[in-house]
């Protein structure tokens, strides 16, 4: 069972050093990425499947005993984190295939894209809060490198916001972890758990939660913290974009609910009000946002940022039904949302911009994309039977249970508006007529890489749509198991 939890490191740290030491081959690199990318999901399954079966798995790095070793483990909502996170590195490292320039290869984007995937494993299975810093800090400095890859001008400029922002949120989270140490002397999170009650001044503990709330609502992109993403998330190749969009702000939203439910549970009722409007204004502002765009991916990004409200929704009701809505929400958005970013790429290739005004034409030249657009933009919608709809509902239920009638209300308009942004691309994209005239039938092939990966990224909308009742059975279950780590 150990190595079950290692895996899911091991695999990509040593695909991102093979693919390293193999800079000068670029079919070994293709290879090689692929293969470490199919290879994380499947150890992400096999670790699900013996957490179910078995239990909490828990494993100290070299034999040092708790709480002074390197501590690894892995729960239902973690294993769940690794599997979207091996899905979506091999939907990603497909259509990269196809779409990423050798320049850019040659520079080492496999390399960082599986270095950036072995910081994502790490901090999902980070058992110490140190060590939770420290992926965070490999997942900053690869993403950075990602983003900025290639040197455009525009890059370059987004990179700068997304650093400086995200360096000033891993300064509170270093301070703050300083603070822990020194108000516990303990940095094994379990051990903190035990010891954090103890602490004085009830006070230092309050202010410990809401300066990991700033840390990592920065990284998550809640309200008003969210600036950097819609400034820079549009700048790279979709390809990343698409790899960000699923997996960065997820892993914020991730650390928030590890850290309030096993450190913070207190202190978690006590701000329920605070983190409810954090939730609300998240979705409201992500989703204006985006209805005000005319630009793709622009416009993709801000609802980014508005699905996120959905995730802090269920953290800010805590109760174990509010969680599980979050943990199926968060199984659902991943996928769609980097399948809307793979779809806008293939729009460009189509027809060389991602402006809306100049778009058109589509649905009559390419109807199997019009109808693959369709299924996670209803799916985001929250549209029956798809996953979506699914996540909504157990996050609306779980809100009328406590009567927090104000954030339910919030999520229901913003579904609404949602569904006006998702149908406002249709019509510019897929429905009118192009601006330009007929677009040529043989023009901007679709490759066969690209159907790959986006059935890849449809099939757990389907799959989440048809099988809602069990999957959330497990979701209650990791839900139970967050207060018992």
């Amino acid at each position: 069972m150990h190595i079950l939890i290692v895996l899911p490191v091991l695999i990509p740290l040593l695909t991102a050093v093979l693919t390293l030491s193999s800079y000068n081959q670029r079919l070994v690199q293709r290879a090689l990425s692929t293969g470490g990318a199919a290879g994380l999901l499947g150890a992400g399954l096999t670790l699900l499947v013996s957490v179910q079966r078995h239990g909490i798995h828990v494993v100290q790095i070299g034999n040092w005993p708790a709480p002074f070793g390197i501590t690894l483990s892995a729960d239902l909502f973690s294993s769940i984190m690794i599997v979207l996170t091996g899905l979506i590195a091999l939907a990603v490292v497909i259509y990269s295939l196809v779409s990423i320039d050798p320049g850019r290869e040659r520079s080492g984007y496999h390399s960082l894209l599986h270095f950036l995937l072995t910081g994502v494993c790490g901090a999902l299975l980070a058992g110490d809060i140190f060590n939770l810093y420290v992926w965070f800090e490999v997942m900053l400095v690869t993403s950075f490198a990602l983003i900025t890859l290639g040197g455009d001008r525009s890059q370059l400029e987004g990179g700068i916001k997304y650093v400086t922002l995200n360096l000033m949120a891993s300064t509170f989270f270093l301070a703050g972890t300083g603070i822990v140490y020194g108000a516990t002397g303990a940095l094994n999170m379990a051990d903190i758990a035990n010891r954090i009650s103890q602490v004085k001044h009830s006070g230092l503990v309050m202010a410990l939660a809401l300066l990991f709330l700033i840390a990592f609502g920065i990284k998550a992109a809640i309200f008003p913290l969210f600036f950097w993403l819609p400034a820079s998330y549009h700048t790279p190749p979709v390809a990343i974009t698409a790899l960000f969009s699923g997996l960065l702000t997820k892993v914020g939203v991730y650390a928030l609910i590890r850290l309030f439910t096993l450190l913070f549970p207190g202190e978690a009722e006590q701000i329920r009000t605070l983190l409810l409007a954090i939730a609300g204004l998240t979705m409201i502002t992500g989703v204006l946002g985006a209805v005000a765009q005319t630009e793709i991916r622009r416009l993709l990004s801000f609802h980014i940022i508005s699905q996120i409200g959905y995730l802090i929704m269920g953290l800010g009701l805590f109760t174990p039904s509010a969680l599980a809505g979050s943990i199926f929400f968060i199984a659902h958005v991943i996928p769609a949302k980097a399948a809307l970013f793979l779809i806008s790429g293939a729009i460009h290739q189509m027809q060389g911009t991602y402006d809306l005004k100049k778009l058109g034409g589509l649905y009559r030249y390419h109807p199997v994309l019009a109808g693959m657009f369709m299924l996670p933009a209803l799916s985001l919608a929250g549209i029956p039977p798809l996953s979506g709809f699914f996540g909504k509902l157990a996050l609306v239920r779980a809100g009328l249970e406590t009567g927090q009638f104000g954030i339910v209300a919030a999520a229901m308009a913003v579904s609404l508006l949602t569904l006006f942004s998702m149908l406002k691309i249709w019509n510019e994209a897929f429905w009118k007529p192009s601006p330009s005239g007929d677009i040529p039938a043989s023009a901007g092939k679709i490759s066969a890489a690209f159907w790959l990966s986006l059935i890849l990224l449809t099939m757990p909308m389907i799959f989440l749509g048809l099988f809602a009742g069990p999957f959330f059975k497990l979701c209650i279950e990791a839900a139970k198991q967050l207060y018992q780590m």
